[in-house]
């Protein structure tokens, strides 16, 4: 099938910020040409006054976390991080069944898609359902018409027979990816300070056996260090490098409490860091010496949503806040660096460019721009103008699955009819689960 996006004004790539006036052929699931006035065979997608961006990636999500939002609350307030986890998120993914997972997975993967997110990076748990849970995610992800990447989070917070679990269904996902074109998987861990030295190193030995890389927490608070410490002697990162667990270019969410011989070690792991400013803003963590990390760092939401604009505007008033040199193309350099991280899990280097030979994943967005839009331009009006209101149309391997705002495979308000009666049903049985007992060493 052909398809061309005609007349629009194109960022071909966001790092640097390359913007051009060009059509764009579409055949089959590549992008063919770049270029003016090309032939408006097969269907045309009229993109006169648009935008077209790459699809956006979300380097770092939790899917069931979309069934959380609004969500009651009768226990004591969280003073902290760890009682965060204890008393809502250890106590929600022990309430997960399989039509919550698919539930979550649907709408999740819906909004994303609306916000123009073509790709998400998901790290899941469900003590109580793990076998075959990732085939659920991706079963609903790709329904919707998303790319995404998966991984089950092992951990010993519920058991070493839960761990093995987790460990297995990782390893079982990854040698049946095929099933799904567009899902792709890493091996999942939770955090240091949730994982026995035995858990850890089983992670560690399936990510070099397969050659998919860990994603896992890092010193996402201080919790995470002093657990280190006290157990083993070494900060968190000496304790993933001594456990193998750095190779195959790794996923790390957070590093927001990483000392300078950390970083050294970090550098020279090929690691991406998914910095997810308003999750630390709202567990009040801190935030990821992003300046330091330089080219290492990708952005995620953490589960807050997948609209990637609002993700990426707050970690650059977050990083203004303390840093008024920080640019514009500083964090869309980040946001792209979602794409080359797709990009390396799927073998598609030029995933999240709009480049001949890339795959055909991009976005439309319809806003009549106050100011010109050029290379020089392009920064100041993505932090201070877009918006993922301004998203109108989504191709995702070359197939339109948003069009005039709404997804084109699905019935989206079927799908968040159904999310509300599950979620009623999920927080139902949430009352019935106490505050996880699981405590960190150190605390």
């Amino acid at each position: 099938m052909t398809l061309t996006l005609a007349g629009g004004l194109v960022a071909t790539a966001l790092d640097p910020v390359m913007v051009v006036e060009a059509d764009i052929a579409i055949e089959g699931d590549r992008i063919d040409a770049v270029a003016s006035s090309l032939p408006r065979n097969g269907s045309v997608l009229d993109c006169s006054g648009c935008m077209v961006i790459p699809g956006n990636v979300n380097a770092h999500t939790h899917l069931y976390a979309a069934l959380a939002r609004g969500m009651p609350y009768r226990l004591a307030p969280p003073a902290n991080f760890i009682e965060i986890l204890q008393r809502v998120w250890w106590r929600l993914d022990r309430a997960l069944d399989e039509p919550s997972i698919r539930a979550s997975a649907l709408v999740g993967a819906m909004e994303a898609a609306l916000a123009g997110t073509t790709t998400v990076v998901d790290h899941h748990a469900s003590p109580g359902a793990i076998d075959g849970s990732l085939d659920v995610i991706a079963g609903a992800v790709e329904e919707v018409g998303l790319r995404s990447i998966l991984s089950y989070e092992v951990t010993d917070r519920d058991g070493l027979e839960r761990a093995a679990a987790g460990i297995d269904e990782n390893r079982r996902f990854l040698g049946r990816v095929g099933r799904w074109p567009l899902s792709r998987g890493m091996v999942g861990a939770h955090a240091s300070f949730t994982l026995s030295e035995e858990s850890l190193a089983a992670c560690a030995d399936l990510s070099r056996g397969s050659g998919a890389g860990i994603h896992i927490h890092v010193a996402e608070d201080l919790a995470d260090q002093a657990d280190s410490e006290m157990r083993f002697g070494v900060p968190v990162m000496q304790r993933l490098a001594d456990a193998g667990a750095l190779t195959g270019e790794p996923l790390l969410a957070h590093c927001v409490y990483l000392s300078p011989d950390e970083v050294i070690l970090l550098r020279g792991s090929g690691a991406i860091v998914a910095h997810n400013a308003r999750s630390n803003m709202n567990n009040g963590v801190g935030r990821a010496m992003v300046q330091v990390l330089g080219a290492l760092v990708a952005l995620g939401t953490d589960g807050i949503g997948s609209d990637m604009f609002a993700e990426s505007q707050a970690a650059y008033w977050r990083e203004r806040e303390e840093n008024l040199f920080a640019a514009p193309t500083e964090t869309l350099g980040r946001l792209a660096r979602g794409g080359a991280l797709a990009g390396r899990v799927f073998g598609e280097p030029a995933l999240g460019t709009i480049a001949p030979g890339a795959p055909a994943d991009a976005v439309v967005l319809e806003a009549r721009a106050p100011v010109p839009i050029t290379e020089g331009s392009f920064g100041g009006h993505w932090m201070f103008g877009a918006t993922a209101a301004h998203v109108r149309d989504v191709v995702v391997a070359g197939e339109v699955i948003v069009r005039s705002r709404r997804l084109t495979r699905v019935d989206q308000d079927e799908v968040a009819a159904k999310a509300a009666v599950e979620a009623g049903r999920l927080w139902e049985r949430m009352d019935d689960i106490p505050p996880h007992r699981f405590e960190p060493m150190g605390r």
